[in-house]
């Protein structure tokens, strides 16, 4: 009997999770290898940070994903090397083979060199790190209904370095999170002395979308009372103050940074296939100098004619290059492999009730039209029923009383128990 091809994926994000499920109960053996258990739904993180959903609404183990696939395991692991001459990669606890290997690592927050921001910043990008923003949030308030301490001291500016839609989002929904919640939690704080300020090293927000979309986010923010700062350079962060190219400063005990991405490289292939923290593929993803070895999602530069810099790192991409992995996998012949083009399926962005920017390839909409589509896109990628069900009663919940029953601030306990 013909042994069945070995495939492994390393990462289970966007493309790896697509590419898996292509392959699902197919005549492949296929191993998904990552440091977590869980699938992560990251374009509602903001909403965890900000308290509006649980983490687990977003989550979804990979163990409950599979377990009824034939053909496909999991292992929770993270590489540390790989051996392309021994078709082999190596971790912490074991060595895993493969026929073909699949690097669907995704990005990580970058922090561009800056160690000591990377210390005292919160990224958000995964979940831990949006539990740890709400933590943080949450606390700053506790602390200051028991010390009084006034806003010159940084405890009540919240401040969100990038502008991109993370950071858009993240703005809006503390400022709503301001004017309606907080003022009720803490009926004895004042607090028209916390601001929200969205820094941007560009002219504007949202610069990737068009200029009415753009319009329009700075307009929402303004209503909301976001102080947005224009072409404004963060130079550094010590704790207690935010430092800008321009030479003003802010005080701030919280800083969440989100102003941009590297990918998650991993030991072993040519350093000459990298560029900018990626690894340059062909058009059917395979990694430049490799047969069997295949980058998909942020972790990969595929030039194009139409994107000839690389495709955006966004969700889309991932999800349809993992797709079409997946179907070239399945192809008897190498020869009637499809290459991989990304079809712009449009851009959008939130900020806050009735408040949202959409770039459709054709049609451009604003407004509170455009929140409800973006709502209902979402809760559409959500993977269960059970979770779509869980985040539109919390939605509704919090559109209707403009409220939130899930502020908890949880401490994880730092006793280790495995060294007992």
């Amino acid at each position: 009997m013909e042994s069945r091809e070995k495939i492994v994926i390393i990462g289970g994000g966007f493309a790896g999770l697509h590419l898996a499920k292509k392959l699902n109960n197919k005549n492949k053996k296929v191993f998904v290898l990552d440091k977590v258990n869980h699938h992560m739904f990251q374009p509602l993180f903001y909403q965890v940070a900000c308290g509006r959903i649980e983490p687990s609404n977003i989550s979804f183990p990979f163990r409950k994903i599979f377990q009824r696939s034939r053909n496909i395991q999991y292992r929770m692991i993270e590489v540390e090397r790989i051996l392309p001459e021994q078709n082999k990669v190596i971790t912490c606890d074991a060595e895993i083979t493969y026929d073909k290997l699949v690097i669907a690592t995704g990005c990580k927050t970058n922090f561009f060199g800056n160690e000591k921001m990377e210390h005292l910043t919160f990224g958000m990008k995964n979940t831990q790190e949006a539990i740890a923003i709400r933590n943080h949030i949450l606390l700053t308030f506790e602390k200051l209904i028991i010390q009084k301490k006034r806003s010159d001291d940084g405890n009540w500016n919240i401040v969100i370095v990038g502008s991109g839609p993370t950071g858009v989002e993240l703005a809006g929904a503390f400022a709503e999170m301001k004017s309606e919640i907080l003022p009720r939690d803490y009926p004895h704080m004042n607090f028209q002395e916390l601001n929200i300020i969205l820094i941007s090293s560009t002219p504007t927000s949202l610069s990737m979308m068009s200029e009415e979309s753009q319009a329009m986010s700075e307009k929402y923010l303004k209503e909301l009372g976001v102080i947005f700062l224009k072409d404004e350079l963060v130079t550094d962060y010590d704790g207690d103050k935010v430092y800008m190219k321009s030479g003003k400063t802010i005080a701030s005990n919280n800083v969440i940074w989100a102003a941009g991405v590297t990918g998650n490289i991993i030991e072993g292939l040519n350093p000459d296939v990298m560029i900018r923290n990626r690894y340059k593929t062909d058009r059917y993803n395979r990694v430049l100098g490799y047969d069997n070895i295949f980058a998909i999602g942020d972790i990969a530069y595929m030039e194009t004619p139409k994107y000839p810099m690389g495709h955006p790192q966004v969700a889309n991409v991932a999800i349809n290059q993992g797709k079409n992995v997946g179907r070239n996998f399945l192809k008897k012949d190498i020869k009637d492999w499809r290459e991989y083009e990304y079809v712009d399926q449009g851009s959008m962005a939130t900020i806050g009730k009735h408040r949202a920017v959409v770039d459709l390839p054709n049609f451009k909409f604003q407004g509170f039209l455009a929140w409800y589509f973006w709502m209902f896109l979402h809760l559409m990628l959500i993977l269960s029923v059970r979770n779509k069900v869980a985040i539109f009663f919390n939605w509704m919940w919090s559109y209707l009383n403009k409220d939130s029953s899930l502020r908890l601030i949880i401490i994880p306990n730092k006793k280790n128990r495995t060294e007992q």
